[in-house]
């Protein structure tokens, strides 16, 4: 296989296009269609008594107002749990439109269509529902304490327990030199994407079939569902995403829902049906991530070699449990990281409380847990008295350790084993990057200036490339344009690039000739979806091994023609030529004519084909044994196991003295995602990604009162960083191939964010001389830790720690 578009930085294709305002996202389309608008619970918790719609029957342009006593048994049935696991024994899902009671403010209640959104709104507005609010449950240690129940038959709010241990834990923290204890928490933050969620359905009475367009990340999965709920065969049901305006997880849960509703109702109505989610309704009905509680028992020797871990992970799942404890089991195993540690025990307590779903997030449970283990290797370092960076180079599984089992199961249910990278190598080269060793002198000179500044350090691992599979199809048509497409989606990531560099590197083919087509279950009808990473590792492979199978082909058509062996050819630039030689050569467009069954005459002249007959003689069948009509192929790729990249990450703060804002000064990248396709598109990810993670270090939460109001739930209270709290990102990578896959690739596309809080506690605290045990961090929280240090010694690290 050819190398050459491997590795180089393509400008992405998709940019022109959306850049210039000729993007097509879902409220782009249903210009005439219906609108739907749906009634909200306003309570956290609350018995439904009675739903009155009689003031809103007199609103013109009202088509319809559904309520649960309105929707067929399978449609108003509760929605699925997308990944059970025998550890969630309480499993609870919403339904479409809540039946008796609501457990969190914004679950829908009821539906209306309105020939506009703006009438459909009022007609909402007119519905009065009767409620007997019930007490609401609100935070993680409010939910074990278990005054109050968010669902009757669950008790103590514990939808699972789960167990995850390597050793005797407990028996190795004992024995160890030196102890710690302490608790860490993260709040609960959310993916907000710029554009919300959205669904438009259109029936087609003639032939009973039904197309949905949807903001989703998942659109052969809607697929599934809308089939399932509508009782349609799956092949009359076409789903399609446009363009995306970002999903970052958020529109990974599948069915919506809206994603029920609005087709349910086109069909019964017979007209297109629109809805697109306002900012408000998408803090209030979509999801959340990240809230946990981390109560920590180590054990480690006088070098800082971790010799047993506890931790207890107290998870927020919210009111329903949509995905299952992914997110908690990816916090419980990727919080070991790139380290060997002799013993580990986590014990996953997940609960609902009476606040939003939460679902995976950008780093999906990784964030929560790199902030654990770096959080306790800092604590290691400072208790010792030892260089941060040593500390975690004396715990690390080293090169020729691989393939490493930390003898836990990942969250795939395949055993968590790495699969190869150069831990050491990217913390050599992070230190480098900050200027780490020279820290001391940069730290003396701004002291000297009145300026508080201070270093952070964080890695990670991530595992990438989650199965269980994804396709691609590649078809070259007459005019030599190959047609790529794969059912999973694209928000952004660069897709239409990335997969064509691997077309155009398996085919030889210029990338300008090469097309690409996500998310359309029209052109390709299975597959997972865009989370985890995955889209490269796994759609890239898929692609990679059906454009083999056409380069196969297109070479024993090709060599037919100039009546070569097909082991003596190769493509170059779309024309198959004798390796060598490209005097006499096949282009790629002919032989796409000569691959269908009719037959053909071949003009070595104008290396052109000519149809003369059509058929042939039974003894010529104008299709080879095992082939079929066309330049095309198909294929799947199914991993071993997850592959797992890595990382590390730096930053500089600047504190004020007086305010106690936190400013980035410098932050630096290095990543191991395998093989680089296009190192533009990871720095892109990287990126985009370090800005969410500076944004849920210091600025992002949702933040709820007592009663499970949610108090900030717009643009203008929901704080995040601005291109000017978002510093200069330097980036360098380290490639380690994975064994696993034909292109050795690893995921990039949650890099950025997983270690930043750490990162971002470890400057801060090494800043101002406290401890640092909750993310994010305000500068009021902070402004708040100097007032208590100066009663409380012990949320004093040693002076001002060194690097």
């Amino acid at each position: 296989m050819s190398t050459r578009m491997f590795g180089e930085p393509v400008a992405r294709r998709e940019d022109p296009r959306l850049l210039t305002g000729r993007g097509r996202f879902l409220d782009d389309l249903g210009r005439d269609a219906l609108a739907a608008a749906f009634v909200r619970s306003p309570h956290a918790h609350a018995r439904i008594l009675d739903i009155d719609v009689t003031g809103a029957l007199d609103v013109d342009g009202l088509v319809a107002i559904y309520t649960f006593e309105d929707l067929p048994d399978q449609v108003g049935a509760p929605l699925p749990v997308l990944l059970p696991h025998p550890a969630l024994t309480h499993g609870r899902t919403a339904r479409p439109l809540a039946r008796d009671v609501v457990r969190h403010v914004g679950e829908p209640v009821a539906m209306v269509v309105a020939a506009d959104r703006y009438l459909a709104e009022d007609a909402a507005g007119l519905i009065r529902v009767e409620y007997e609010r019930l007490p609401a449950v609100v935070g993680i240690e409010n939910a074990e304490a278990a005054r109050d129940l968010v669902h009757d038959d669950v008790p103590g709010n514990v939808g699972a327990v789960l167990l995850q241990e390597n050793g005797d834990a407990a028996a190795a923290i004992d024995a160890a030199p030196h102890v710690l204890e302490f608790r860490l928490a993260i709040e609960r933050s959310a993916s907000t994407p710029l554009e919300g969620r959205g669904v438009c359905a259109r029936w087609d009475a003639d032939d009973g079939s039904l197309r949905v367009y949807t903001s989703t990340q998942a659109s052969t999965s809607v697929r599934a569902a809308i089939a399932a709920r509508l009782d349609l065969p799956a092949g009359k049901v076409e789903v399609v995403a446009p363009d995306v305006g970002g999903g970052f997880g958020v529109k990974i849960v599948h069915p919506w829902p809206e994603e029920v509703l609005v087709p349910w109702a086109a069909r019964l109505l017979g007209r297109e049906v629109k809805w697109a989610e306002d900012r408000r309704e998408h803090f209030v009905a979509a999801a959340h991530e990240r809230g946990q509680l981390h109560d920590v028992r180590v054990g480690f020797d006088g070098a800082g070699r971790v010799l047993g871990l506890d931790v207890r992970i107290r998870h927020d799942h919210g009111a329903y449990t949509p995905y299952g404890i992914v997110i908690p089991i990816v916090t419980s195993t990727q919080l070991l990281g790139p380290y060997k540690i002799g013993a580990y025990r986590a014990e996953v307590v997940s609960l609902y409380t009476n606040t939003l779903i939460v679902t995976p997030y950008r780093g999906a449970g990784r964030p929560q847990g790199v902030f654990c283990m770096e959080r306790t290797m800092d604590r290691i370092a400072g208790h010792l008295g030892l260089d941060r960076g040593e500390v975690r180079a004396a715990n690390f599984i080293q090169p020729d350790e691989f393939p490493y089992d930390q003898g836990l199961t990942f969250q795939d249910g395949r055993p968590l084993i790495y699969d190869s990278g150069d831990y050491p190598g990217l913390l050599r080269k992070v230190r480098d990057l900050i200027g780490w060793d020279g820290f001391g002198a940069l730290r003396a000179e701004a002291a000297a200036r009145g300026r508080r500044i201070g270093v952070g350090l964080g890695c990670y691992v991530e595992g990438t490339g989650v199965g269980p599979y994804e396709g691609g199809h590649v078809e070259i048509d007459s005019a030599g344009r190959v047609h790529v497409s794969t059912g999973l989606t694209s928000q952004g990531q660069g897709h239409q690039t990335v997969f064509a560099q691997i077309a155009a590197t398996e085919l030889g083919v210029p990338i300008a000739d090469v097309h690409v087509t996500t998310g359309d279950t029209r052109r390709f009808g299975y597959a997972v979806g865009t989370f985890a990473s995955r889209a490269a590792v796994m759609s890239g492979n898929a692609i990679a091994l059906a454009c083999r199978k056409v380069r196969a082909k297109a070479l024993r058509i090709a060599a037919e023609a100039l009546e070569a062996d097909p082991s003596d050819l190769e493509i170059t630039e779309g024309e198959v030529h004798v390796r060598g030689d490209r005097s006499a050569s096949v282009p790629l467009r002919t032989v796409a004519v000569l691959s269908n069954p009719l037959r053909y005459a071949f003009d070595e002249q104008t290396a052109a084909a000519t149809q003369f007959a059509v058929g042939g003689s039974p003894s010529e069948p104008p299709v080879a044994a095992g082939d079929e009509p066309g330049l095309e192929g198909r294929d799947y790729y199914s991993p071993v196991r997850s592959t797992f990249a890595a990382g590390a990450h730096a930053a500089i703060v600047e504190v004020d003295p007086d305010t106690a804002e936190v400013r980035v000064l410098r932050y630096a990248v290095v990543h191991d995602c395998g093989r680089l396709i296009n190192p533009m598109v990871v720095e892109g990810q990287i990126h985009g990604g370090v800005a969410q993670g500076i944004g849920g270090a210091l600025y992002e939460r949702m933040v709820y009162d007592a009663s499970g109001q949610l108090l900030n739930a717009s643009f203008m209270d929901f704080l995040m960083p601005y291109a000017t709290e978002v510093p200069h990102i330097e980036t360098d990578h380290l490639e380690t191939p994975s064994p696993l896959n034909p292109l050795g690739v690893k995921g990039a596309g949650e890099a950025g964010v997983i270690p930043v809080s750490a990162v971002i506690a470890s400057a801060v605290e090494d800043a101002e001389g406290l401890r640092v045990d909750a993310m994010p961090l305000s500068p009021d929280e902070l402004f708040d830790l100097r007032r208590r240090a100066e009663h409380d010694p012990a949320l004093r690290t040693r002076a001002v720690s060194g690097p």
